[in-house]
């Protein structure tokens, strides 16, 4: 079945999928109109890149310190109830952003913004393990290849409206806009028929149980080693471009391009032509590659030189449009390694522990963007690093990762 094909059929034959996309489109507006609003008044309370680096800490350890759960909950449970749930729990706390006016309450801030991701940390292993139980085997790539292209065209327009809005008339309307996304997102989730997988035996368990559930997972990892291995890619993706690279590009929109209220405009423009690239990287290069494993493998590893060179762009500090460019091409690479893994996971792993391999390779993939994340404010901060020599350093740590998988590579093929 051509790409094409399997999108029409995506679209035209299963309600189920378009159901749980249009909560995703929805849901996903609302989350990026969010991550600039907060971002934006973090910095301008505060002032501090340590600060905003701890806004990006908090945003990726919630998940990782829900994630035994996640995996275990998204095994064992109906996931449709579980993302309804998660949309619900986030529309209340989303509203309390409101409340956080003077710098004295940014750790309110924080703290809402803990609850919101840990939610998040349920939803989104929940959903990637419901993929392959609600669209057939031949859709599965092109269903892949859309949620992914969804999420970069949502974070395009909506990093766009967000630093719009943000930038013109202040972040607090864009907390409403996002609380009310996950009302929207839920009635959408809640037309779905439940066609998940029947659960594992003690629906129920102890805390006891769930650990030893959870460990089980982490155990397949282990003796599975080529799946730990395409696991790690997208913890070295955040860990040595993607958190880091957050507080930065909040640099780059205060200090050097500043368009808006605080610099808001240009990181909203910033976010746009990320998610132009990470949308259109991983449709070009599937274009070429198909759902086949060895050339997504192989384009996995190129795509790790495109980050580089695109950080190097970006390092040059070139006009506000080059600078646009070199983010693009930044994210090209990144949204194929991040697509690309992600379908190979789909089809390696088995639906009865999908759920912890997802949840585990969240947790490792937020404790790295947190850690990378910390080190990018404190390397702006305490370190007196200028943005561009953060830029150039990133540039030259995005290959290590790529000449790991590329050794990996060819010790697989000397297996086979």
């Amino acid at each position: 079945m051509s790409a094409s094909a399997g999108y029409r059929e995506l679209f035209g034959g299963n309600a189920d999928f378009r159901n749980l996309w249009y909560g995703q489109v929805i849901s996903l507006f609302g989350d990026w109109f969010n991550l600039i609003a907060s971002a934006s008044l973090v910095a301008s309370l505060t002032g501090s890149g340590l600060a905003v680096g701890g806004l990006f800490v908090v945003r990726m350890l919630a998940p990782f310190l829900v994630s035994p759960i996640a995996g275990v909950a998204a095994d064992r449970y109906d996931k449709r109830k579980l993302l309804i749930a998660t949309d619900l729990v986030r529309f209340v706390v989303v509203l309390g952003f409101l409340l956080v006016r003077e710098p004295s309450q940014v750790w309110l801030l924080y703290a809402l913004t803990f609850v919101q991701l840990a939610m998040h940390g349920i939803f989104f292993p929940t959903r990637n393990a419901m993929l392959p139980e609600i669209v057939s085997p031949p859709e599965l790539g092109a269903a892949n290849a859309v949620t992914a292209a969804t999420w970069s065209v949502m974070l395009a327009t909506g990093a766009a409206a967000g630093g719009l809005v943000s930038g013109s008339f202040g972040v607090y309307p864009a907390f409403v806009v996002d609380s009310l996304t996950f009302l929207v997102s839920a009635f959408f989730i809640a037309r779905m028929r439940s066609r998940s997988a029947p659960p594992t035996e003690g629906a129920h368990p102890s805390a006891r149980r769930a650990l030893a559930d959870y460990i089980e997972g982490l155990r397949y990892l282990g003796s599975h080693r080529d799946v730990l291995a395409i696991v790690l890619n997208k913890a070295a993706l955040t860990l040595f471009v993607a958190g880091a690279y957050e507080v930065v590009q909040v640099a780059l929109a205060r200090e050097v391009y500043v368009i808006g209220e605080g610099g808001g405009i240009s990181l909203g423009l910033l976010y746009t032509f990320i998610g132009v690239g990470s949308g259109l990287g991983p449709i070009l290069v599937r274009a070429l590659t198909g759902d086949e494993d060895r050339p997504m493998r192989i384009a996995i590893g190129l795509s790790y030189v495109a980050m580089g060179a695109g950080l190097s762009l970006l390092a040059a500090l070139p006009s506000f449009g080059w600078a646009l460019v070199g983010a693009m091409v930044r994210a090209m690479g990144g949204g194929t390694v991040w697509v690309f893994s992600t379908q190979l996971l789909l089809v390696a792993v088995p639906h009865e522990v999908r759920g912890r391999v997802f949840a585990s390779e969240y947790a490792l993939l937020t404790l790295a963007m947190a850690g990378s994340a910390a080190l990018g404010g404190l390397a702006l901060d305490r370190a007196g690093l200028r943005p561009e020599e953060l830029l150039r350093t990133m540039a030259v740590l995005t290959l290590v990762p790529g000449v790991l998988w590329g050794l990996w590579l060819l010790r697989r093929s000397a297996k086979s």
